[in-house]
């Protein structure tokens, strides 16, 4: 059954269908990267170097790219920037039709790609707001969300078979996507709403400062940081390995969407997790499910095996999401909330930024086994650190309900914020949800 939001509003339709092609294109595209550059003869730390390039522009970027989107014509800003990553992503299989493909040419591809992505984010995120008012647009960002679990689900799986018929497919899909999502956004009939400019007081720098003073939210940011680092590097380490055993494109690129098949299934158990776990459980279950998992990899290889763990290691993550989320959007003041938002993605991002090159460099110095025991290692050290803490975060359980109509402005302002993240769009930035998205 179509939602009624999808059949009654054309303009965001026009929303929806356009950042799911052009997520997609890029979950394509992502997975080939690091598969091209070994193609070529690179080493596993430029392999990974892609990836932190990109996560890096996007995290240095995020405060003042949710400014700017602030104070420019949203529609405008989504449309030029899918132009703008359509010509950067289409200089790959343009130089490969030249046989010019090299490593330094994706370097600023990467960095092109993840500026634009900063703003295409919350861009996209308040246009949905633009068009979409009153009870439906809660079932629209709830649509948005399933766009990106879909597209961390499909998106390897295609890009490895992709990858497969030609090395440059990949990324000449992608920027096709581009293109069909900046034509989506020009139909787009509604104008956005003219944009505030007054200063707001406490500037930028006022959500940090409210997170240092709730000691108790910042001590599980900084927990869930760590295991960012090394939810990002998971994806580079599974690319490697697995070629190292001589596994091809396309199976590899199924062993990765099954992270994909655990962010789904996890969404759906969510809130019967919620209700019948505690916080800490939560929590602390992630941290003790990923050091048995990352043990597990370095003690056995089997493609099959990665994949059904894979699976497993993503099911409690959507619970955290929830957890966390209500925790902040309880407590938070809502004029600070999407300080706070963007607060929180830079502590869950800024280690996660150096996770696939760290990931590449272990690899090529320690090998496989090596690696994954040295990541599953960092998963029980940060667990065990941060048992006491989060033990006393039941507390959070606690935290007041806002009236529905504040919840319903606060979400809102959080995901025009907050930017694209390792699932991206969500409300709360997570990055614990899987590989990096858009």
């Amino acid at each position: 059954m179509i939602p009624e939001v999808l059949r009654e509003n054309a303009d965001y339709r026009r929303t929806f269908l356009g950042n799911l092609g052009s997520s997609l294109g890029t979950a394509v595209s992502t997975i080939a990267f690091p598969l091209l550059v070994l193609a070529l003869g690179g080493s596993a730390v430029q392999a990974g170097s892609i990836a932190t390039v990109s996560l890096g522009t996007r995290l240095a970027f995020r405060l003042p790219a949710g400014l700017l989107v602030d104070r420019w014509n949203r529609r405008t800003v989504a449309l030029a920037t899918d132009l703008v990553r359509c010509v950067a992503r289409g200089s790959v299989p343009l130089a490969a039709s030249l046989g010019a493909v090299r490593f330094w040419q994706l370097i600023p591809v990467a960095a092109v790609e993840g500026l634009a992505t900063a703003l295409f984010g919350p861009a996209v995120s308040v246009l949905t707001r633009d068009v979409v008012s009153g009870p439906r647009l809660a079932e629209a960002l709830g649509l948005d969300q399933a766009v990106m679990a879909t597209t961390s689900l499909l998106g390897p799986a295609l890009g490895g078979a992709l990858f497969v018929v030609g090395h440059s497919l990949p990324f000449t899909v992608d920027a096709a996507s581009y293109v069909v999502s900046a034509v989506l956004l020009w139909r787009v009939t509604v104008r956005p709403a003219r944009a505030e400019t007054k200063q707001v007081s406490g500037g930028m720098t006022a959500g940090m400062r409210w997170l240092r003073e709730h000691r108790e939210l910042l001590h599980i940011l900084l927990y869930a940081s760590v295991i960012n680092l090394v939810s990002a590097a998971i994806e580079v380490m599974v690319v490697l390995d697995l070629r190292t055993h001589g596994e091809p494109g396309g199976r590899i690129g199924l062993v990765l969407s099954c992270a994909g098949i655990g962010a789904v299934l996890g969404s759906f158990a969510a809130p019967r997790a919620v209700a019948r776990l505690s916080v800490p459980t939560i929590l602390l279950g992630i941290g003790g499910g990923w050091t048995v998992v990352l043990l597990t990899f370095a003690l056995d290889y089997s493609p099959w095996q990665t994949a059904a763990l894979l699976t497993v290691l993503m099911v409690l993550s959507p619970a955290a999401g929830v957890v966390v989320g209500h925790a902040l959007f309880s407590r938070c003041p809502r004029e600070l909330v999407g300080r706070v938002s963007a607060a929180t993605s830079i502590l869950l991002s800024g280690l996660a930024a150096l996770g696939p090159i760290l990931a590449g460099a272990l690899f090529q110095e320690l090998g496989g086994r090596g690696a994954w025991l040295l990541f599953g290692g960092v998963t029980a050290a940060v667990t065990l650190v941060s048992w006491t803490p989060i033990r006393a975060a039941n507390t959070l359980e606690a935290a007041p309900e806002p009236e529905p109509s504040v919840i319903e402005e606060d979400l809102y302002e959080v995901v025009a914020h907050a930017g694209p993240d390792p699932i991206v769009a969500d409300p709360l930035p997570i990055a614990w949800l899987g590989s990096p998205g858009r």
